[in-house]
């Protein structure tokens, strides 16, 4: 992300506006999260055979909503309301997981609002976000080790925490920046800084 837009400092007071965006986010995510969740253990099946930790690939997308939310909305929390939420929204659709889905949401959420925290919610370029994506990813996978892994051995539990927390940070980063972009040069953005930030860039 090439500049960054925080008013007259770090934005801390929550608008109804980004309360509202932050529910339509969770809400959207959500249904994409139930249905990544019918699909996705076809190729993470696939390419987990040989080496189990490898599946970890295929997860990064359930990050993504925490992301997005923390770059659009840019205030403390931003990541664990739009994540949880998201968790929320597919759980009542309906998951294999049941009501664990909202502990994952809150985990992965946490994680990735610790990535902007750490830069007092003041930076929102590659840094913050490739540490909030690992940080996410690797929340999520200690979460995982106590509740689906419990068989596997150590050199597995580290392996699967770094191939999640990697992906998560490059695609689920990626990703997010470029549905961020997309929303604001759409002109869905106008009354947040990535909204601010596209006109700035088109006037230039």
């Amino acid at each position: 992300m090439t500049s960054t837009i925080t008013a007259s400092g770090p934005l801390t007071r929550w608008r109804t506006i980004d309360l509202l965006t932050c529910a339509f986010l969770g809400v959207a995510f959500g249904v994409a999260y139930w249905a990544w969740g019918l699909v996705y253990a076809i190729p993470s099946d696939a390419v987990s055979a040989g080496f189990p930790p490898l599946g970890a690939l295929f997860n990064w997308p359930w990050l993504v909503a925490g992301i997005v939310g923390m770059l659009v909305i840019r205030r403390p929390g931003a990541a664990v309301f739009t994540e949880l939420l998201a968790a929320i929204v597919s759980a009542l659709i309906g998951t294999q997981w049941g009501i664990t889905t909202v502990v994952s949401g809150l985990a992965q959420g946490l994680g990735v609002e610790l990535g902007f925290a750490l830069f007092g919610y003041a930076v929102y370029r590659w840094a913050p976000l490739l540490l909030g994506g690992f940080l996410g990813g690797a929340f999520e996978a200690v979460y995982e080790w106590y509740s689906y892994w419990t068989d596997w051995g150590w050199g597995y539990k580290i392996a699967y925490l770094f191939l999640l927390g990697g992906s998560v940070a490059v695609f689920g980063s990626a990703l997010a920046v470029g549905l961020t972009r997309l929303l604001a040069r759409a002109g869905a953005l106008a009354a947040f800084p990535p909204g601010q930030e596209a006109r700035e860039r088109t006037a230039s």
